[in-house]
């Protein structure tokens, strides 16, 4: 059984830092890309930031410049370096992954930015 985890989210003033973890547990071979998804309250999800096993990196204009997406595959475990928060990226922060040729999404964790 695969398992993401995510963990670092919290309230945090404008201009703030806050870092993100996902870490998947369970019994698998092989962690392809990972991501980073938010959901704000009444919008869809939206992507935030990618990262493949060989660490390229792909992120959403919003917020090129201020996130930081990176991976350690040695503890199967992705983080989100977010800086210079702004009130607009509060949301629900998800990591998604694929294992194995499935996809997969963590429970979420809440960031929340006040100005």
């Amino acid at each position: 059984q695969v398992q993401l985890v995510e963990s670092g989210g919290g309230l945090v003033q404008a201009g703030g830092s806050l870092r993100l973890s996902c870490a998947a547990s369970g019994t698998f071979f092989r962690i392809a890309t990972m991501g980073w998804y938010r959901q704000a309250p009444g919008k869809q999800r939206e992507f935030v930031a990618a990262i493949t096993s060989g660490g390229r990196t792909n992120s959403a204009d919003s917020v090129k410049g201020r996130f930081t997406i990176s991976r350690d595959n040695a503890k199967n475990t992705m983080y989100l370096q977010m800086n210079s928060l702004k009130p607009e990226d509060t949301a629900v922060y998800y990591c998604s992954t694929n294992i194995d040729g499935e996809f997969y999404w963590g429970q979420g964790t809440q960031v929340t930015v006040y100005s």
